[in-house]
């Protein structure tokens, strides 16, 4: 039998890697059509990846810590 938290846990994160990798490649694209080829559409990007990265970071530090505590 599967361990269904463990798929549940790699669909979603499956998810949210496709959903960074949509955003990344059409952000690009529309900023360099719809701006001008001269704006660098990555440094705009990343100010979104930043926070979207701590956020992340912070909420896989409170699971474990709640794993800790739950053993």
């Amino acid at each position: 039998m599967r361990d269904s938290r463990k798929f549940a846990r790699q669909t979603q994160n499956r998810l949210v890697v496709g959903l960074l990798a949509l955003l990344f490649t059409v952000g690009l694209i529309l900023i360099y059509f719809l701006y001008s080829p001269g704006q660098h559409g990555s440094v705009y990007l990343a100010g979104i990846l930043i926070p979207l990265l701590i956020i992340l970071l912070i909420l896989n530090v409170i699971e474990r810590l709640a794993t800790i505590a739950r053993e």
